[in-house]
């Protein structure tokens, strides 16, 4: 029984997935496969970290659109998706090619990706009634192509490797890429969209978002080209997608993360998106907010590239919550800073960055660990669509933080480039920082509730791996 054909040993060292779980659950990833990728995640965030750090700015400011009904565009077309992200979820579990299930969203998914970011930005010249459905169909058609490419790629981490510490590792490759996307967006986006447009700011955005695409394309392939798919779900397992959402439901752990990113993501996105009309109008110093962004970003990057070490250290939920609780104080101390201390205020905010930057690879993580109990505990296994549901979580939040920023901001008497009223510069400021403490002080009370430790996972890998060894061919 435990004498394994040698073909499926060769088919395994090729990276082609024929079993359960790999010969090696404990191999060590390749650098280049761990950088190949970070890609697909840098890639994913020149589009992301637009939507949270200048998306609302462009609408408000450019597009010539008011804060309520710019936030409300934002909350219908990410509520919209995240509806739809599960069902993208199903498809791609349900794909086979040969190159696997998710790999070939990566090639498929580049054009729609590229067109519909240039369309987003695009400002016809139309009356304001058919620039708001304009605005409406454009919003929902990006997000539809971010997740016809970024569920099928977020996937992929569960099926590159099953071994705990090397998704931790892999994770924190990804985000490190996904930060690193997001400064460059951060730092080049207002100095591209001046420089391609000249005087023509609406030509800038649009030539912009072309460049950032046909970057993004190259990103996509190179970890289309670099990964390799090595976990299939069990042999002959059949199951529906609504089968697929009844078994998380009966994953406990999933739940409470989906909670949780939930209430991360209200925190992160709020923070991002209030922060440039902090530097804006609070600070009064727009020529700060390619700096202010970029130095947010890079901390995050830190954070995320140092969570392998610090993770050896602490179990997964007790940094967790130690890091969202640093959140909750760091972000009221930011409340007290006064506006004139420039260098107080960026250097608070890249501490902020550096303590949010593990969330994501450890969240992401136990993700795969969640996929990892449904097959355990039920013996059915629907990876894609496990992390297509968290990203429907992620991207409620999303919605929850957006349009709770564009109606306070609209009911405190938000004007777009003007000098702000006492009553819309203090909401900013709240917005910006008490507020997204109140969240993230509810996130580590939240995660207390996760129960699947080290100990529960190592019992699992190794019955799942017996149980794969038991459907091994025999000489």
């Amino acid at each position: 029984m435990k004498c394994r054909d040698d073909s499926a040993k060769r088919s395994w060292r090729k990276g082609n997935y024929v079993m359960s779980h790999p010969v090696a659950p404990s191999m060590v990833l390749k650098f280049p496969e761990k950088i190949g990728y970070a890609c697909g995640d840098m890639a994913s965030n020149l589009y992301w970290r637009l939507f949270d750090l200048y998306l609302m700015l462009f609408y408000t400011d450019v597009f010539g659109i008011p804060a309520k009904a710019a936030g409300t565009i934002a909350t219908v077309a990410i509520i919209f998706n995240a509806i739809c992200d599960p069902a993208m979820g199903a498809l791609a579990d349900r794909t086979s090619t040969r190159f696997g299930k998710f790999r070939p969203y990566l090639l498929w998914g580049i054009l729609p990706i590229i067109s519909a970011g240039v369309l987003l930005v695009t400002v016809p010249d139309w009356n304001a009634d058919d620039k708001l459905i304009w605005a409406y169909g454009t919003y929902i058609l990006m997000m539809l192509c971010y997740s016809f490419i970024n569920v099928p790629y977020g996937s992929l981490l569960a099926v590159i490797t099953s071994d705990g510490r090397q998704r931790t590792t892999l994770t924190s490759f990804r985000f490190f890429g996904a930060f690193a996307g997001g400064s460059i967006v951060a730092y080049l986006l207002p100095t591209l969209v001046k420089l391609f447009g000249n005087a023509n700011e609406q030509l800038g955005w649009q030539l912009t978002m072309l460049f950032f695409g046909i970057l993004a394309g190259a990103l996509f392939l190179t970890s289309f080209l670099t990964t390799r798919e090595r976990i299939a779900p069990p042999v002959h397992q059949q199951s529906s997608p609504v089968q697929d959402l009844k078994d998380l439901m009966h994953n406990p752990p999933w739940i409470v993360l989906f909670f949780l990113a939930l209430i991360i993501m209200i925190t992160i996105s709020m923070r991002a998106t209030a922060g440039s009309y902090y530097v804006k109008y609070h600070l009064g110093r727009p020529d700060l907010l390619s700096y202010y962004n970029l130095t947010y970003m890079i901390s995050l990057a830190i954070g995320a590239l140092a969570t392998p070490f610090i993770s050896r250290f602490f179990q997964k939920k007790t940094l967790l919550w130690m890091l969202m609780a640093a959140v909750g104080v760091l972000s009221i101390g930011f409340f007290f800073i006064p506006k004139d201390q420039i260098i107080l205020i960026f250097i608070v905010n890249a501490a902020i960055g550096l303590v949010l930057g593990p969330k994501s690879p450890l969240v992401y993580s136990m993700y795969a660990d969640t996929a990892d109990y449904t097959e355990w505990k039920l013996g059915r296994r629907a990876t894609a669509m496990t992390f297509a549901a968290a990203s429907f979580s992620q991207k409620i939040g999303a919605a929850i933080a957006t349009a709770g920023l564009g109606f306070l901001m609209g009911a405190l008497g938000y004007q777009a480039n003007v000098i702000q009223t006492s009553a819309s510069d203090m909401g900013i400021v709240m917005l910006l920082t008490v507020v997204p403490a109140i969240f993230a002080m509810i996130a580590a009370l939240v995660i207390q509730l996760y129960r699947l430790d080290a100990a529960q996972i190592e019992v699992m890998q190794r019955e799942l791996a017996e149980r794969k060894t038991a459907f091994q061919p025999t000489a």
